[in-house]
């Protein structure tokens, strides 16, 4: 089995990169090569396994030479994030839309030529929901809830859920779109994303850092571990047609939680005073952004494929300490935790 993932430098990318090549197949195949398309190369330890050949540079610039290549199966990871699209109308048409097209497109043209039909996942979002006055967003949105995105990164995700849709029908890909729950606690620095505090306001104080929480402490959303997180994009993709139900985006797997409730594992694990290093100051821009996103989900079809969200949001705290424990070229380091 070949694989492309695109985003493949990136955290989730290269997670899930080291994650299938220790397995070492997926859909009962063997994996014998693995393709990583990002605008920053991925880390000297996945870059050093033999399977693996790096791609750098824009997604949009590469998807001409893809065309050329047969690949068995491709994760569709590369996005630029919410807070760069909405500062950046442009980038995000570049970077969301375009590419994805392009890339869709690369494959279909090789299926014209002979090649087989690529199984695809796509990482859609959350974000695809939003409120509308002639369609009330529900406090949990659900696999069927009617998407009216509030957002531009959630409109290009939306039209990307369609765009696979349709090559699926028309049976240029095998295409399966997952809506991603905000991904924490991400390791390293924060990024453009509008959602980046829900790493932040842990990460940080874990590793004696200040950390502003831009919203209120009431706020809910739907959040998901790292290690969660790439579990549902692989059942995703080895699911058949029939499991996965239709052609339509699912849910992955959440854990509705309030910023007060986080804030109280993070201290429930570290103690009083790493939550201390947490400090609220609004920031109207982002608790604007965040006022019209999901204050929860549920996710029927993510179950019927036995995927399952995290026990507690303790619990996901302590992953990612165990996480950094057990990772020699982590980025954040643990030094402040429990002083």
């Amino acid at each position: 089995m070949k694989l492309l993932i695109t985003g493949g430098g990136g955290f989730l990318g290269s997670r899930l990169a080291s994650t299938l090549l220790a397995r070492g197949q997926l859909a009962g195949q063997k994996i014998r090569s693995m393709v990583l398309a990002d605008q920053v190369a991925a880390g000297p330890k996945l870059l050093a396994d033999a399977r693996v050949q790096m791609r750098t540079g824009p997604l949009l610039a590469q998807c001409a030479a893809l065309r050329e290549e047969a690949f068995d199966g491709v994760f569709h990871l590369a996005s630029a994030v919410s807070g760069e699209c909405e500062a950046d109308f442009e980038l995000g048409l570049r970077s969301n839309l375009d590419s994805t097209r392009a890339l869709l497109d690369a494959l279909r043209l090789n299926v014209a030529g002979g090649g087989a039909v690529p199984r695809l996942v796509f990482s859609s979002s959350v974000a695809v929901f939003g409120p509308d006055p002639g369609v009330p967003l529900p406090r949990l949105v659900a696999d069927d809830t009617l998407p009216a995105p509030q957002t531009s990164y959630g409109t290009q995700k939306l039209i990307c859920e369609h765009l696979i849709s349709d090559y699926t029908r028309k049976g240029y890909i095998d295409g399966r779109s997952a809506r991603l729950m905000t991904v924490t606690v991400r390791p390293g620095r924060p990024n453009g994303a509008a959602s980046s505090f829900f790493s932040g306001i842990i990460r940080e104080p874990l590793a004696g850092v200040e950390a502003i929480l831009p919203v209120d402490a009431d706020v809910s959303h739907p959040v998901s571990s790292p290690a969660l997180t790439i579990e549902g994009l692989i059942r995703v993709f080895e699911a058949s047609r029939a499991e996965f139900g239709g052609r339509l985006a699912l849910n992955l797997p959440a854990l509705n939680v309030r910023v007060g409730d986080m804030l109280e594992a993070l201290e429930a694990v570290a103690g009083k005073r790493v939550r201390e290093r947490v400090r609220h100051v609004r920031d109207e821009r982002i608790a604007g952004i965040v006022a019209n996103w999901p204050t929860g989900a549920s996710f029927a079809r993510a179950t019927r494929l036995g995927l399952k969200p995290a026990a507690s949001f303790a619990h996901i705290v302590r992953q990612y300490i165990e996480d950094c424990r057990n990772s020699p070229d982590a980025e954040t380091t643990l030094k402040g935790m429990l002083q």
